[in-house]
């Protein structure tokens, strides 16, 4: 079982050996990157190379490690029992299915995304480690313990928010997405724009590999953020004349698709203005 990327993913061979790693070790890979790097279509795609079902857990602030397992509703058989029902006799009937009980019974290999960890609160790795080691968990309310049939292939991202725990980390393949460099990301835009004019893309990738090195920056545009700008481009024709037209510090042509907040809009204002004051 090996992953090589797909048609519309993109994979350099350092990622392409990390999930390779992960998959002989059996052990979870952590990818952590910038936001828009395609850590979660990483697990997607993972998923489509290797035709196993994917089966995905996304994190919020509010997710406890528990939900993962399983869930006990003793509200709603406390009022059941109140009303006379007879399925409060078996206590199945209120226990809800987590992401990773629906991984660990699976009838065949699947992969398990759980996205953006780091969102959770700071003991919410801790509280899964034995279960992502053992792959097993108990079952209180039914004395059961529920153990996977077939490991599944675990894929953890994070964006890097918030450090996760020493012992958590001892447990995961590790991988870092970097920022592609501009021949794997002309690679990448291929896939998504097959026909776009390289003079367009050549200058478009030039404009945006300078606004990402511009100092005080304080969000740099990502790979998704990039594919959307070029894809604005090209439903208004811009040519790359139009583009170089605006200069090298100047606000960039549909700047909303790469500039996320008024600080960063505000200091590219700033350096259009003392640009044409040089001139």
């Amino acid at each position: 079982m090996q992953f090589t990327g797909t048609q519309s993913y993109i994979a350099t061979d350092d990622l392409k050996m990390a999930v390779n790693a992960a998959i002989t070790l059996e052990r979870p890979l952590l990818v952590k990157g910038e936001p828009g790097t395609g850590k979660t279509e990483l697990a997607k795609h993972v998923s489509a190379a290797l035709d196993l079902p994917m089966i995905e857990w996304h994190i919020k602030s509010t997710t406890k490690a528990q939900q993962g397992l399983y869930e006990y509703d003793a509200v709603s058989r406390l009022r059941d029992s109140q009303l006379g029902d007879e399925k409060v006799n078996d206590v199945t009937h209120y226990i809800r299915k987590g992401k990773l009980w629906q991984a660990f019974e699976a009838s065949g290999k699947v992969v398990l995304l759980i996205d953006e960890i780091d969102k959770a609160d700071i003991e919410f790795p801790n509280d899964l480690l034995q279960e992502l080691d053992k792959m097993a968990f108990h079952v209180y309310e039914t004395g059961e313990t529920i153990a996977a049939k077939h490991r599944p292939v675990v894929i953890i991202t994070s964006n890097n928010e918030k450090e996760l725990p020493d012992a958590f980390l001892r447990r995961c393949f590790f991988h870092y997405i970097r920022f592609p460099e501009i021949e794997t990301l002309r690679e990448i835009v291929a896939v998504h724009h097959p026909g776009i004019k390289d003079s367009l893309l050549t200058t478009a990738l030039t404009q945006f590999y300078e606004i990402r090195d511009t100092q005080g920056l304080k969000k740099k545009p990502s790979t998704s953020e990039v594919l959307d700008w070029l894809k604005l481009l090209l439903a208004e024709d811009i040519s790359p004349e139009d583009l170089r037209a605006d200069g090298v510090n100047a606000l960039p042509k549909l700047h909303g698709a790469l500039l996320k907040n008024e600080q960063d809009v505000h200091l590219f204002e700033r350096l259009a203005f003392l640009a044409r004051g040089q001139r």
